[in-house]
């Protein structure tokens, strides 16, 4: 049976928060709004409904928590599309081009909108290699839930124990477990502080990560 290698796009494919960080700060000038970085850190990889909703929560925001997020969604579109050297994160490239040539079933489960996945695929020219992309918005619960993981295990039809999970966030390294799915914790510096212990390995760089050490993860699996 074929095994299923399960990509995160941000700080994984894009090292995208510099701009996920930049979009915010303007958000929460508009709003009026003061949110301390260990917050933000607390609620990388999970959905925008997830984080916006806890703000709200919190924060007495003038306007709905649905406006909010088509605000945040326009505006971050906007700063990408100015990244004119947009590029994917070292080596990644490579990784995804080496999986597919040796006949593992990509797919990508974002949190982040379709819109947002389907650009920066098209723009690094990534989408011929994935066979299934997955959204936040095509989920119930956002990552630390394990429903997106799931989800790709079902559609493509691989058990869990044979998908390897690539995570840069807490959130998505937890998810990843409780989907009984291996993962690499990719340590990316721009996604904060990030606790991905629970990894079953850890990486700092995708140069010379070799193909079979992300296939005998599994191999306790059979």
């Amino acid at each position: 049976m074929k095994k299923c290698v399960i990509f995160d796009m941000d700080g994984v494919i894009i090292d995208s928060e510099p701009i996920h960080q930049k979009c915010e700060r303007k958000m929460f000038q508009l709003l009026g709004i003061n949110v301390s970085e260990d917050e933000h850190n607390a609620f990388m990889g999970t959905t925008d409904e997830t984080w916006w909703s806890w703000l709200g929560s919190k924060y007495d925001l003038p306007i709905k928590i649905p406006e909010v997020i088509q605000l945040k969604k326009k505006l971050y579109m906007e700063y990408l599309r100015q990244e004119v050297h947009i590029q994917p994160i070292p080596y990644v490239s490579e990784l995804i081009s080496d999986l597919h040539k040796n006949n593992f079933l990509l797919a990508l489960a974002s949190s982040s909108p379709h819109e947002q996945i389907d650009y920066i695929l098209s723009c690094f020219e990534l989408k011929k290699y994935f066979h299934l992309t997955i959204s936040g918005e095509n989920v119930e619960k956002g990552k630390p839930s394990p429903e997106i993981f799931l989800k790709v295990s079902e559609r493509l039809q691989v058990p869990p124990e044979l998908c390897i999970v690539i995570e840069d966030s807490f959130n998505g390294v937890s998810a990843a477990k409780s989907a009984n799915m291996k993962c690499i914790g990719y340590m990316n510096p721009n996604s904060g502080n990030q606790d991905l212990s629970k990894a079953d390995i850890l990486i700092n760089s995708f140069n010379g990560l070799p193909v079979d050490v992300i296939y005998n993860l599994t191999i306790s699996s059979f």
